[in-house]
């Protein structure tokens, strides 16, 4: 069957993970494979293969990730109003699956920025009925760990993909301190294969769930209005401190030119994200547990605490050992923060309208995505130099708004129930 009830879903747990939610993990980990192996070293190619400058790059990042958070609104509504998480979540990997190959003949940016967009508009398709999909298939006393352990799997595959980048880099071009074109079509090959077998999984073997409280839609005029005030209060402000967070939290791509920028190779790049990868899967799991217990807010307080305290230390770095120990440390803001924000929107709003919750939640970063790669490129190369920043420009400006961030966040979110 390709739909399972609401009690299949949740039952044959492993330390409260639900079947599901493995197959899901599983999924997610050989598209991050495929992910890591072309788009994380992809600003390298912009820059050094194709001359791209820091401001181009920006805004092809945050065209991208804008583009991929924008399209999860109406991608999380639509499997509310049909009540089906599965197909587009599908639609999307499948997306993503075939565009990502096409960079092997990218010989400008504008052909890059196609791709990047057709990638991304995948992403967005797939993630809100996603995310819906975990909750629904989670105990709701249990959902911290199954969104850690989506988010564990999905980052050993970029530890995994890593550290085939950086085989191949090894292989390719040694130490070399520029990416060069041959090994970027070599990874891009290589990554084909594990992207098409994740579409294969998900479709065979995740299943649908079906739950009795969504199994006829309503579109009257009384539900719509209870599915809008299910989507004010506490989740509303959530979303409004998430955008502001999500301003000064340019894309990572910023970082790997700061690495490079203090003197890191092609090579050294590569593992010193496999280390940060490494630290992220292993403490998401646990992470999400916890939040299990103490609460959503302590786990993203913390987590975004310290993104403040590292943007600080990337800013002031000047050595490339710095760089080594302040990314290394940077996993475990992703593993306090990324999984557990997530299942503290599930949270806040009832089941029946958690696709389009998820869709407004990656909507906001989205909206503020664009600008803030906008802003990292303009400040680092214009803007920075003109008040003697440089490419330590960005990361004061993102520490700030962190800092921002939690005080907000302590004063105005209230411990929420489960809903």
């Amino acid at each position: 069957m390709d739909i399972a009830s609401e009690k299949e879903a949740t039952t044959g747990l492993t330390r409260g993970i639900s079947l599901n939610v493995i197959l899901l993990g599983v999924v997610s980990f050989l598209t991050d494979v495929s992910s890591e192996m072309t788009l994380t070293v992809l600003p390298l190619f912009l820059a050094n293969v194709l001359g791209t400058t820091t401001a181009i790059i920006g805004i092809i990042e945050g065209i991208a990730e804008t583009t991929a958070s924008l399209t999860k609104v109406p991608a999380g509504w639509i499997s509310d109003r049909f009540q089906r998480r599965k197909l587009p979540t599908v639609v999307g990997y499948g997306i993503s699956a075939i565009m990502k190959p096409l960079l092997y003949l990218a010989t400008n940016w504008g052909l890059v920025l196609a791709i990047r967009f057709s990638d991304r508009m995948g992403k967005g398709i797939r993630s809100s009925p996603r995310d819906a999909l975990i909750a629904d298939s989670s105990p709701p006393d249990k959902r911290g760990i199954n969104f850690g352990f989506h988010r564990a799997a999905d980052t050993a595959g970029a530890f995994v993909g890593l550290g085939l980048v950086a085989l191949i880099t090894f292989l390719s071009q040694r130490g070399a301190l520029q990416m060069e074109r041959a090994t970027y079509q070599r990874l891009v090959l290589a990554a084909t294969v594990p992207g098409i077998i994740a579409v294969l999984i998900l479709a065979l073997f995740v299943k649908e769930v079906a739950k009795r409280a969504r199994a006829v839609p309503d579109a009257g005029v009384e539900s719509e209005q209870r599915r809008r005030r299910a989507l004010t209060g506490p989740f509303r402000i959530y979303l409004v401190i998430v955008a502001l967070f999500t301003l000064g939290n340019s894309s990572d791509a910023f970082l790997i030119l700061r690495g490079q920028n203090l003197g890191l190779s092609v090579l050294q790049i590569a593992l010193l994200l496999v280390l940060f990868n490494a630290v992220y899967a292993g403490l998401a799991t646990p992470a999400g547990a916890i939040s299990d217990k103490i609460g959503r807010r302590s786990l993203v307080v913390g987590g975004w605490s310290a993104y403040a305290l590292l943007y600080l230390g990337f800013a002031v770095a000047s050595q490339a050992w710095h760089f080594w120990l302040l990314y290394t440390l940077y996993g475990v803001y992703y593993a306090a923060a990324e999984g557990v924000g997530r299942a503290w929107v599930a949270d806040l709003v009832p089941s029946e309208v958690r696709g389009t919750a998820f869709g407004f939640y990656h909507g906001a970063v989205g909206i503020a995505a664009l600008p803030a790669s906008l802003i990292a490129g303009l400040l680092w190369q214009g803007l920075g130099r003109w008040h003697g920043f440089g490419p330590s420009a960005p990361f004061y400006f993102g520490a700030a708004l962190a800092g921002l961030a939690v005080f907000l966040l302590l004063v105005w979110m209230p411990r929420a129930r489960m809903a």
